[in-house]
């Protein structure tokens, strides 16, 4: 990766107001998507005021004492919203779990919604800790955030199609009632006599169609440079945030745009705090390779499948075939965990 880093990529001309312009970010776009599957985003037009705000009541969230946020673990709750406690992951394998805690929340959708009331994937309710200082401020800062990333994930979904030279007109369809899922996280630092194979998320790939995180100033996040053999940190910038693609997006592109691997690390000493946005989709969508991304004679390499088909499929190979609901089942992970001894010089 060139610098060692992966791109930052100015989204202002996304607008289409300056023509030229809005083609050198199709470019850039292109060559990110096909090289790293990850970029830094700036100029989303996402204000820093909210940004700050998520990441203030996500602090204020895991400063709860451990018996209050186990109050809302999501292993009971029946729409997969939640929190999940330290360790509860433990994508490599390799150590006692993965040095984090979470809660997950996304569309707050009632009991009656049609998606929920038919059962479909990880649609629901959000469950709101009462226990805040300010719970309500809390609940309007989760749900302002969360309607923000649905706005860019489709301007991104968008532009990628203007990468990928392939008519849009299919997105109204994809972003309608998306399963999505907001997570806020927070990693401890490591001790300093951690072992070496001490991971705050081990090394994963994402199943959906893009992810965008929004994280702190602290560091950790590292993605596989693939050409090199070899990890990257991926730099915190201020007001940007980082983008990857999705296990969904190599199925529509026939392998041509790259869902690539990432982990994240704290050694740095401090608290670490992220907020990913995990996007898939209309759940009925079926993908299907883009016949813009076949040669002449070539065959797709992935057969069509619905979104929610595939996500459930993902997580049933995932964790074993446990129960990972229509709606109401347990769902661990929004993550595909690497197999460890596939990568070289993998530490």
């Amino acid at each position: 990766m060139t610098g060692n880093s992966i791109p930052s990529i100015d989204f202002s001309a996304s607008d289409g107001s300056d023509k030229a312009a809005q083609e050198t970010l199709v470019q850039q776009l292109r060559a990110a998507c096909q090289t790293y599957g990850f970029f830094q985003l700036t100029g989303h037009g996402i204000p820093q005021t909210l940004l700050d705000e998520v990441m203030e009541q996500s602090e204020k969230l895991f400063a709860l004492p451990l018996d209050v946020k186990e109050k809302y673990s999501k292993d009971q709750n029946p729409y997969n919203r939640g929190y999940e406690r330290l360790r509860a992951q433990n994508f490599e394998k390799r150590t006692a779990g993965d040095l984090k805690e979470g809660f997950y929340f996304g569309r707050d959708l009632p009991p009656e919604h049609p998606s929920v009331a038919a059962g479909k994937f990880i649609m629901g309710p959000n469950t709101y800790p009462e226990e805040l200082p300010d719970a309500a401020r809390f609940r309007g800062v989760v749900d302002r955030y969360v309607a923000a990333m649905l706005g860019l994930a489709e301007r991104i979904v968008r532009m990628l199609c203007r990468a990928l030279e392939v008519d849009d007109g299919w997105v109204p369809e994809f972003v309608r009632d998306p399963i999505s899922i907001l997570r806020l996280l927070h990693y401890p630092p490591q001790p300093p006599d951690a072992s070496e194979l001490e991971r705050g998320i081990g090394a994963h790939t994402d199943f959906g169609a893009i992810t965008i995180l929004h994280q702190d100033s602290v560091g950790g996040l590292q993605v596989w440079d693939r050409e090199a053999s070899t990890w990257i940190d991926v730099r915190p910038t201020r007001g940007a945030f980082v983008v990857n693609l999705g296990n969904l997006m190599m199925r529509w592109t026939n392998d041509q745009y790259v869902s690539n691997l990432h982990r994240v690390i704290n050694r740095s000493g401090q608290e670490r705090y992220s907020v990913p946005f995990f996007f898939s989709g209309n759940p009925d969508f079926v993908v299907e390779c883009f016949s813009r991304c076949r040669g002449a004679g070539e065959a797709p390499k992935y057969p069509p499948i619905t979104v929610e088909q595939w996500l459930e499929g993902r997580y049933a190979d995932t964790y074993g075939g446990r129960e990972t609901g229509k709606g109401r089942g347990k769902v661990k992970a929004i993550g595909d965990p690497y197999n460890v001894k596939t990568v070289a010089g993998f530490a």
